[in-house]
């Protein structure tokens, strides 16, 4: 393989790393821990008919996820990105990790961000326990190329998915548990680590002067809507849609109302 760096991979390759539909405003989708940009599908569909909508596949999922990085660093990818597809700024709209990056690209490249729609995410980091219980999971495999424990895998699923999808629809879950047991464990644990000890930016959320849609799902285990309230109270122009017998992946378990949502905040501030 070469030895490039990786934004450069972001700059020369964007065909392999995007799915990229429809003209007109481009709105930037990026992905959550463990999903890749296929998890989006539902939204670039809904949105092609007058959007420019992207989704891309953030370092994990490609062969540049190791070593170490961190949010600033997938930002910076993101940056990387919006050159690669030849536009100088985009509504970015961000799931959990894809979130937590999202923010911070808002905060180090206010110029190339037109508005945010931050979907399960939160501003604060996790807190203490889960840190160490995420940490603890994924510390054994920081030098493993083999696949992902399937236990792993299906335990992730409880973290994901909300209790209706799994009870409602487990073809869904099923499908995404085996695609995570393909995953070299080695990307999982830097997948991890680059949010895992994450600062708290609540105390930034007043910079970010553009519009943002918060969308969450009602039965999210990982980030209760609750966590992301701050953010409606802190930033400068935001409004929140709540999105019932929905988990983690709301867009993905729900999409039509997360599509509507979408669609008409982008409809009404674009």
């Amino acid at each position: 393989m070469e030895d490039e760096t990786a934004t450069e991979i972001y700059r020369t390759r964007t065909d392999a790393l995007t799915t990229d539909v429809g003209e007109g405003q481009p709105v930037v989708f990026a992905h959550g821990t463990l999903m890749d940009r296929t998890m989006f599908a539902p939204q670039l569909e809904a949105l092609r008919d007058e959007y420019r909508a992207v989704a891309y596949d953030l370092r994990a999922r490609t062969d540049r996820y190791a070593p170490g990085y961190d949010l600033w660093d997938l930002a910076d990818d993101c940056d990387a990105l919006l050159d690669g597809i030849g536009e100088e700024s985009a509504v970015i709209a961000g799931m959990s990790m894809g979130g937590f990056m999202g923010l911070r690209f808002a905060l180090e490249y206010p110029e190339r961000v037109d508005g945010l729609v931050l979907i399960d995410t939160m501003a604060t980091p996790h807190p203490e326990a889960e840190r160490a219980e995420y940490g603890a999971l994924v510390e054994p495999y920081e030098d493993v190329l083999e696949p992902m424990p399937r236990e792993i895998a299906e335990g992730s699923a409880a973290e994901l998915f909300g209790e209706t999808t799994r009870e409602g629809n487990p073809e869904l879950v099923g499908a995404w548990v085996d695609r995570w047991a393909t995953y070299p464990s080695r990307a999982v644990h830097y997948e991890l680590n680059s949010w895992l000890g994450r600062e708290d930016v609540t105390d930034r959320l007043s910079e970010i002067d553009v519009p943002v849609l918060i969308v969450h799902g009602e039965e999210d285990p990982s980030i209760a809507p609750e966590q992301a309230e701050p953010m409606l109270e802190e930033l400068p122009d935001a409004e929140m849609e709540l999105i019932p017998e929905a988990g983690h992946t709301s867009n993905l378990e729900q999409p039509e109302p997360v599509n509507d949502a979408i669609r008409a905040f982008l409809d009404d501030r674009f």
